[in-house]
């Protein structure tokens, strides 16, 4: 075999091998005696028959454009680490992207490992927690006068006496009156109270 297959061809030349062959039938191309193409000359012979409006570019290659949520992000673990940041506008190079991307996998890790070791906990959980130590405490203060103020009424009853020497009567009822209204306006105060869970 002198030249090429149809096969090589069509390899060569970079279309199918149905293709090859409607062309070898149109004569656009040198063949040998064998049977086998000339590759230079076949080249050179569609070239000169085929309209250049009819060919087929190579389709250019799609790229997917990115975020910009993901190139801050990318700014924000550069800074965060203390390295280069690029210019707002000027991109970010491929370097960059793949430091930012090496030092969130390693930051991942870290946090995965903490994890594990027990050192972290979810933040929805220690959220309710709190949530709920918050309102065990507020429903014992909220009882506390009604347990604490017969007890103080005994006491001061019995250590308050009047400038004739009568000793005072300090009524429970009144007293829990007086400290339900004060640890009210103390819990009224902490409700406004607001944590920064950042």
């Amino acid at each position: 075999m002198q030249g090429m297959s149809e096969r090589q061809y069509a390899a060569h030349v970079g279309l199918s091998r149905g293709a090859i062959q409607k062309a070898k039938t149109a004569e656009r191309l040198v063949l040998y005696p064998d049977g086998s193409i000339n590759a230079a000359a076949s080249d050179a012979r569609r070239a000169e028959t085929t309209d250049p409006s009819k060919t087929r570019k190579p389709p250019a290659p799609k790229l997917k454009p990115v975020p910009e949520a993901a190139v801050a992000a990318v700014g924000d673990t550069l800074r965060e680490q203390g390295l280069a940041v690029p210019t707002v506008g000027g991109g970010t190079t491929f370097l960059q992207a793949k430091t930012a991307n090496e030092v969130l996998k390693a930051q991942e890790r870290r946090i995965r490992l903490q994890k594990l070791k027990g050192e972290l906990i979810e933040r929805a959980r220690a959220l309710a927690l709190v949530f709920r130590l918050a309102r065990e405490e507020r429903d014992a203060w909220v009882n506390w006068p009604a347990r604490a103020a017969a007890l103080m009424a005994a006491e001061l009853s019995a250590s308050c006496r009047d400038a004739s020497g009568q000793q005072i009567t300090v009524e429970p009822a009144a007293m829990q009156k007086v400290l339900e209204k004060h640890v009210r306006a103390h819990l009224d105060e902490l409700a406004e109270v607001r944590p920064d869970f950042r």
